[in-house]
Order: C-alpha cells, then structure tokens, then sequence
C-alpha cells in the first residue's frame, strides 16, 4: 500500500512501537531482494509492531512487497541531501520510534533524522566499505560522512564478520555496537522458485553466474577463465548494467561469443541456477554475495574469488555442512587449472 505524505494522519496512532524501515530503492539488486524477503515474513510481528517502508528512489521496481505494508515512496534522484531532507519528512509525518535502514545513503538519511529527535536508529551495511569506495572527491566525502554518522547510530549490522572488521577499524564505529547479522534465506520460497519454470531455456550444460554487470563484479574475469579452460558447457551470466557491451565485446574477441549467454535480469534466477553444473562469483569485493548462498543452499557446486570478507566465510562454514564450495585468488581464478576441476571438459 504506497502512501504520499499528505495522505497519512499521524494521530492514528495506536499502542504499537512504529518501525519505520529505509532503502534507496526496490531495484534488482541484492538488498533489495533481502529487505523483501524480510518484510514479506513480518505479518506475524503486526500485533506488536506498526512497520513501513520510506522508499527514497521513485523508479521502477523489481520486487513486490506484501499488500498490508504502508509503504512512503519519495522521489530523491539519487541525491545524498534530497534523501536527508525526504527521510526527515517521512519522520515528522510518520513519527517512528526506531528506523532500520539498508544501503549508504538510507543509513545517512535515517541517521540525520533520527539524530535530531534523539530516537534509536539502526544501520544495516552491506558492502565491505573501504574497499567499495574509491577515491574521488565524491567518494572521500561519502567516507567522511560514514565516520561522522556511522558511529553515531544506535546499532550497526554488518552482514559479514569483515564488514564488521572494516566499519570498526575503518569508520570509527564501537565494535560493541556492531551486530554480525548474515542475510537470511526463504528456503521454502527459494525451493519454490527454483522448481518453477526457467525465464530463459539453455540447452546442455552450463555454468551460472547472477548479479549486476558493473566492474566491481568483475565477469571480464570470468568470461576470460571460462575462455582459458575451454570448457564442454556455456556461461550464462544473469544480470544487467552499463558493462553489458563490453562484456559481449570480450567474448566476442575471445571467439566464445557463441557460448556466453547474457539474457538480462530474471525475474526468477534461481530456476537458472538450481539447473546449472556450477554457480561462479568473479567479484573484486562482497559483503555478502547473496547469490552465493543461494546456489549453495540449492545445492548447486560453487567456485569464487577469495574477495574481501562475504565469500571466504560462507564458504568455510558451508564446508562443514558438505555442500560444495571452493574459493580461488583472483590471479588462479584466471588459469585453466583453478576452474576446470570442477567444470565439464570439451
């Protein structure tokens, strides 16, 4: 249930703390997959909490939330200082006693509003940090304003136990503040979707890869091992973002065009990759890969580059468990040996 601003009456409150929850947007990414799946499975918790979601971004949305949620949406275009100024009007409308945000600017905005009103704000980051941020102008006052309002939130939760490491090190953030939370998994709805149809048909077999098609997930990486290997299978690499062209321009110069699938952003990736032979993460850094989980947790064999923090420690605990997983150094991951072991062979 989307609400503008001016249609919600404050007075209606009842006995129930509000919970207001924060996200930039509801694109195809991967917390936005989890922020749905968290809300989707808080029906339960209404009779002791009121809950909405401020939505900061007016675009398009990959993910629908349950119909009982009151959702705010805002058109901040992306802006740092729009999103301040929109969160703390959300706030004086829907007067919240706690806010739970997901991603670097919904934690600002949430922080900066929650600050003047001296209320509990918790944070949610999802990246390894340092690391994420480069080194531009833009990006250096990104970090300053982490240190100034990161460390000021009532609690932070990090999904991995090195994003911890990072925003305690990093960011100024108290470690007795900082809550290692990984991301959940829906195991009935992920079994569900992954027996549902496939969006798209690939004959034989392949090996899959999810995510967004930027640099810092690296597939040139991926594309160029898959080459080296000559492998019996194709790669099919779900996803879509401004290196879309370059990437088919690569596996075109590497004569495996024939080969490489890249059939956009699925509505439903999981039929792809609960069928695949094996399930590749060639990112340079992770917080969390949920996608990662995700294969494991279908049972799908998984190779990743041994990047910052998320991969290394799913995989380690996955070990325990006999589900299938290796992690490789970026420099391996480009030679035949490190990925043919657990690829069919032409």
């Amino acid at each position: 249930m989307t609400m503008q601003l001016h249609d919600f009456e404050s007075s209606d409150r009842d006995h129930r703390p509000r919970v207001l929850f924060v996200i930039n947007s509801l694109t195809g990414g991967g917390a936005e997959r989890v922020m749905t799946t968290l809300l989707s499975n808080s029906k339960d918790r209404l009779e002791r909490y009121d809950i909405a979601l401020a939505v900061l971004d007016d675009v398009p949305r990959a993910f629908q939330m349950p119909e009982w949620l009151m959702i705010f949406q805002l058109d901040c275009k992306g802006g740092t200082l729009a999103s301040i100024r929109g969160i703390e009007q959300v706030v004086r409308t829907y007067d919240p006693d706690v806010t739970l945000s997901f991603l670097t600017r919904a934690n600002f905005a949430s922080c900066a509003a929650m600050m003047k009103l001296r209320r509990p704000r918790i944070i949610s980051e999802r990246t390894s940090t340092p690391a994420h941020l480069g080194s531009t102008f833009r990006q250096a006052v990104t970090k300053a304003l982490m240190r100034a309002l990161y460390s000021r939130a009532t609690r932070v939760i990090a999904v991995s136990s090195g994003v911890a490491d990072k925003l305690s090190s990093g960011f100024g953030v108290r470690s007795n503040l900082i809550e290692v939370i990984p991301n959940p998994v829906d195991f009935q709805a992920l079994n569900a979707a992954a027996a549902d149809r496939q969006d798209i048909e690939v004959e034989g077999p392949y090996i899959a890869a999810v995510g967004r098609l930027v640099s810092v997930k690296n597939y040139a990486l991926l594309i160029r091992a898959f080459a080296a290997a000559n492998l019996a299978c194709k790669l099919v690499i779900a996803g879509e973002g401004p290196q879309r062209d370059a990437l088919a321009e690569l596996a075109a110069e590497l004569r495996i065009a024939d080969r490489v699938i890249m059939p956009g952003w699925l509505r439903n990736p999981y039929a792809l990759v609960s069928n695949a032979s094996l399930f590749a993460l060639s990112s340079d850094i992770e917080g969390f890969p949920n996608a990662l989980v995700e294969a494991l947790a279908l049972g799908v064999p998984a190779v990743a580059t041994n990047c910052k923090d998320g991969p290394a420690e799913i995989l380690a605990r996955s070990g325990a468990d006999r589900i299938s997983g290796l992690s490789v150094r970026k420099r391996a991951f480009s030679r035949p040996s490190a990925t043919s072991t657990a690829m069919p062979r032409r």
